[in-house]
């Protein structure tokens, strides 16, 4: 936690922090940095509060820095604010490059070495675990490799338990980590140790280069969130060294269906916006869009899915597009306990109506519940619960807006700052009034994009608290295109419903809402 909150534009409370770590403990990490209880207040409440939680699996550690070169190890307040955190495991990082101890610190190398051997010794002395984190370690091997494998072994010489080999600007490609490493591996008997940052884009690459040059250890945090362009993401450093490289990580393999979910939390907790395309947890890491794919992935999912979903908490998506073919559908039909035949003609029917309606400007791939609902109106399947509709806004000279919504029979009006929240509300409350049993949905997203022809794309996610659905509205009138949404939002969750309490087949479809 303590490098992926100096990220810049993340900022997380004392109870965020609690939220995580027990997030983290539940999955299984062994080590987790709490924070630099030396450098703010808050980081040391953390370490205090976070004792009430008793952690059943992950060790709490606390990060700082090697005495000041001014002071003794037993007045330098860093050092003694790890003391007083009360932990078990300590991470100091000290420096390993030449240019950083010559030009930085402004001490004689042999100075630099004593720092680093007696924090540690002094914080063993203590019962201290140290993981001794050697700042830019790599750009120092490549400087001046002597000196950066005497500070490692001065590291090991103290006591530390492992020596972290830190990429600290995130510039070391690949094939330099595996050789640094590798030689590094050969020096010393100590546990080795990986801090990778992706400043070029190869933090994960890196990580497991150097596992595979020796390091035993590896560092890095959620989403890979942190400083400048983030840290190796865990999210994909840990399935891949146990799926694809055989490692034991985590407590064991079932802590990986909580993968997903754990990153999802530090992605709300961080007001980060999540990656739909982050590998093993994004939205779409298992979305298939061409049909030649889907038709693959429905015969042996192996043809085009490196892992199941399902072990990493994630699911396999159908999307229905341009691109799309008759699998895409059957596929998503098939979701819903409905079994047709990809001859079936009606399929190809309401396949080239998605499409005609791609090119109006429609994307279902972000909108998947539009394109179901086309389907189903080809396959017979009509609702007509909302048959008429009508729409009314006024703003007046203060900026507030009054939206009126008339559903058949009913109307309902709503007052807000805002035009289009007002006429959510009216909507929304239009619908309970109109249909008891869905008091439970609710709007959860709203987007509009501004196609290049001049019609305004809507797209707005539901939810009834169990699962979501996004519909989608083109119209020249952006208020049109939203009421569009909102319809279909409703249309959607209504039949599904049906769907669901309902044993079909392709050929009773049909008569199902007679």
């Amino acid at each position: 936690m303590r490098d992926g909150t100096q990220a810049a534009g993340v900022s997380l409370s004392i109870e965020d922090k609690i939220r995580i770590a027990i997030a983290l403990d539940d999955l299984g990490i062994d080590y987790i940095e709490g924070g630099w209880p030396g450098s703010n207040p808050k980081d040391s409440e953390f370490f205090k509060e976070i004792k009430r939680y008793g952690l059943a699996y992950s060790k709490v550690v606390a990060f700082g820095s090697t005495r000041r070169k001014d002071l003794r190890v037993d007045n330098d307040p860093n050092i003694y604010a790890i003391i007083k955190a009360d932990v078990d495991v300590a991470v100091l990082f000290g420096k390993a490059w030449t240019l950083h101890v010559r030009d930085v610190l402004r001490v004689p190398e042999d100075i630099n070495l004593n720092m680093i051997y007696e924090s540690i010794d002094y914080l063993k002395s203590h019962g201290i675990e140290v993981l001794f984190d050697a700042e830019h370690f790599y750009q120092g091997f490549k400087d001046d490799p002597e000196y950066a494998l005497e500070v490692i072994m001065t590291a090991e010489q103290a006591g530390a338990s492992a020596v972290i080999l830190a990429d600290t600007t995130g510039s070391t490609t690949p094939m330099e980590i595996y050789d640094i490493t590798r030689r590094v591996s050969n020096h010393v008997k100590v546990k080795i140790g990986l801090h990778m940052h992706n400043d070029i884009g190869c933090a994960v690459a890196n990580t497991l280069m150097g596992v595979v040059a020796g390091a035993r250890h590896v560092q890095g945090t959620i989403n890979g969130i942190g400083e400048r362009a983030g840290n190796a993401d865990l999210v994909q450093v840990l399935p891949t060294l146990a799926f694809k490289m055989n490692f034991k990580v985590l407590k064991d393999l079932e802590s990986f269906k909580k993968l997903r979910e754990v990153s999802q939390l530090v992605y709300r907790l961080t007001g980060v916006e999540p990656n739909p395309y982050q590998p093993y947890v994004g939205e779409y890491a298992f979305a298939h869009k061409a049909g030649i794919h889907v038709d693959a992935v429905l015969k042996n999912p192996r043809a085009y899915e490196h892992i199941d979903p399902s072990v990493v908490g994630n699911n396999r998506i159908i999307v229905v597009s341009e691109l799309s073919g008759v699998s895409n559908i059957i596929a998503l039909l098939k979701d819903l306990g409905i079994d047709l035949n990809k001859r079936d003609e009606r399929i190809r029917k309401a396949l080239m109506k998605i499409k005609s309606l791609e090119k109006q400007g429609y994307a279902f791939n972000t909108a998947p519940a539009s394109a179901i609902l086309e389907v189903l109106r080809e396959l017979g399947v009509k609702r007509n619960i909302i048959s008429r509709y009508s729409w009314t806004i006024f703003t007046d000279s203060t900026g507030a807006s009054i939206a009126i919504v008339n559903l058949n029979e009913i109307n309902d009006r709503a007052t807000d700052i805002d035009a289009i929240t007002a006429l959510k509300k009216a909507f929304e409350e239009a619908v309970r009034r109109l249909l008891s049993n869905h008091n439970t949905v609710k709007t959860s997203s709203f987007s509009v994009l501004l196609l290049p022809d001049g019609a305004y794309r809507v797209t707005v996610g539901f939810t009834d608290g169990f699962q979501t659905w996004a519909t989608q509205g083109v119209s020249m009138n952006m208020i049109d295109a939203l009421i569009k949404a909102l319809i279909d939002g409703i249309e959607y969750y209504s039949v599904v419903r049906e769907l669901r309490k309902t044993d079909i087949n392709g050929s009773n479809i049909a008569t199902l809402f007679p």
